[in-house]
């Protein structure tokens, strides 16, 4: 892989690259089209966070929000508009490539309202009004993986509609995750869809791992257990792999792919580095492995294909290690349960704050241009 460029080097390995981020001033100036081109981004990501640092920091949507003030549309209204005509211009970019990659990549991400996270027929409701919304074939429709949001899942997937699932923490919740696809797809086929149209990845996230663990272990205190810092995530990520070359080499399985489906990939989420003492690849260059998507923040992307080294697979060799870390984790009082149960909660409550906080901006934007009139 020497002569490939990193980020090059990193498809050639298995790994599809997708961009954390989008916004209408990212695609109206090229600059997902040139990283696209250069730095070898097959799909995008979204949240709500996301949005809203691409609304209320761009002008780039003040026309249309003059023309829904004028219109007396609500700020709900207004917000849904406007992030699903920046998916589907997405899609539409990416279009070549889910083509090429019959939709295994060429992927745009969109959330359902994730104040709906704990209200599954919400989810579902909410889910089928994107995607027709949205209204094309390589969209995502993004499902948090809360206990409520499975069933959600399944009944979005057995419509045949494509999901990310997303703020995966814990191994067991990851099985979960992956049971309700594969319910998903036993559905679908009854439904008669087409399973080899249905796509999902499932996000885990991995830094916010290490940022929560490492704050318990310096609690600790104890030489041994600062050397344990910075660990965490990326074992609990391989093992996660584990869990997915568990799940989808079964008799179950089996039967879907002869009828057309393709795996739920795992899907690394929150691969910025956190704390600067770390290497900023690290979360890239230490999770490849075939059949995986790395989203990764445009800093950290940058950085990959700067300076990062792919050697390869560096995820199954290291199934061992990463078990006897999360078990020596245990032995020091660090409680893995408590820890990825809280980063859930924390995870979805900032979403929720990032939505009310964009909502709010959206309508004293209405407000504004419409004082302007």
């Amino acid at each position: 892989m020497t002569d490939l460029t990193p980020t090059a080097a990193l498809s050639a390995a298995g790994v599809s690259i997708w961009l954390d981020d989008l916004s209408r001033t990212r695609l109206e100036s090229g600059s997902l089209q040139t990283l696209i081109g250069d730095k070898n981004v097959v799909g995008v990501t979204t949240n709500p966070s996301i949005f809203e640092a691409a609304i209320t920091k761009s002008d780039a949507y003040k026309a249309e929000l003059r023309a829904f003030s004028a219109q007396g549309v609500h700020s709900e209204d207004a917000l849904f508009e406007l992030t699903t005509a920046d998916v589907a211009a997405g899609c539409d970019l990416f279009a070549p490539i889910a083509e090429s990659t019959r939709g295994v990549d060429g992927r745009v991400s969109i959330e359902v309202d994730p104040r709906k996270a704990w209200d599954t027929e919400g989810t579902i409701a909410e889910a089928k009004r994107l995607y027709a919304k949205v209204d094309k074939k390589n969209v995502y429709i993004k499902i948090p993986a809360t206990l409520e949001g499975l069933e959600a899942i399944t009944a979005t997937l057995a419509a045949g509609i494509s999901v990310n699932v997303t703020l995966i923490f814990s191994l067991e919740r990851y099985r979960a995750v992956v049971n309700a696809f594969l319910n998903g797809l036993e559905q679908a086929k009854a439904n008669g869809h087409a399973l080899a149209d249905i796509h999902s990845v499932a996000s885990f996230f991995v830094s916010r791992v290490d940022t929560e663990i490492d704050k318990r272990l310096d609690a600790v205190g104890t030489e041994e257990a600062r050397g344990l810092k910075g660990k965490a995530g990326i074992a609990n990520a391989r093992l996660a792999y584990q869990v997915f070359e568990e799940m989808f080499s079964t008799e179950r399985w089996a039967l879907l792919a002869d009828a057309g489906a393709l795996p739920q990939r795992p899907l690394w989420a929150s691969t910025g580095v956190k704390d600067p003492a770390y290497p900023d690849t690290m979360y890239v260059t230490e999770l490849v492995a075939a059949n995986v998507v790395n989203t990764m923040p445009e800093k950290t992307l940058e950085a990959v294909f700067d300076h990062g080294v792919v050697t390869g697979d560096t995820i199954t060799s290291g199934y061992q290690d990463a078990n006897a870390l999360l078990n020596k984790l245990e032995s020091l009082g660090v409680s893995y349960n408590d820890v990825v149960d809280l980063l859930e909660r924390e995870g979805l409550a900032k979403f929720v704050t990032s939505w009310k906080e964009l909502l709010d901006h959206v309508q004293d934007a209405l407000d504004a241009v419409g004082a302007e009139a």
